[in-house]
């Protein structure tokens, strides 16, 4: 659950490490219909017949819906200054796809705040270290560096 602070404690959260969002498990059915979304229909993805006689036995989910979900799971554990009036996706400073993430499995984002920037008056760039866990797997799905413009009234 996303807890509020006040705006002016944002400068501080850089270093903040964040709870682990819940598990959320990658079925095909996801899977699937992220390929028919973006047409990406590559069969690493969508077959289990030709997936099944690659070395990963089974279908991965796309490098792309891993980093979609990425706004789901970070937002659990957000902290969210108070009076806010929206939250926007701004970008990525980075983003390594570097595990691929098995239909079945379990993934959960780990967060660390870096960097707290007030851009103008009650809009903060807030810069996140993120990592995408596999249950089970020691590399992570992926690693990106993430931007979000937080805007306050």
């Amino acid at each position: 659950m996303p807890k509020t602070i006040a705006a002016a404690e944002l400068p501080g959260l850089a270093g903040t490490t964040l709870e682990p969002s819940s598990w959320l498990k990658i079925t095909q059915q996801r899977i699937n219909q992220f390929a028919d979304a973006t047409n990406d229909h590559q069969f690493i993805h969508v077959s289990r017949i030709k997936a099944a006689l690659t070395p990963f036995r089974k279908p991965i989910a796309h490098g792309f819906l891993s980093m979609s979900l990425l706004s789901y799971l970070n937002a659990e554990n957000a902290l969210l200054p108070d009076n806010l009036k929206m939250v926007i996706n701004y970008g990525s400073d980075k983003l390594r796809f570097l595990a691929p993430v098995k239909v079945g499995k379990r993934i959960r984002s780990h967060q660390t705040i870096v960097d707290v920037t007030e851009k103008k008056p009650g809009q903060w760039l807030v810069k996140t270290e993120v990592s995408v866990e596999i249950e089970g797997e020691e590399k992570p799905a992926l690693v990106a560096t993430m931007l979000t413009l937080m805007i306050v009234a």
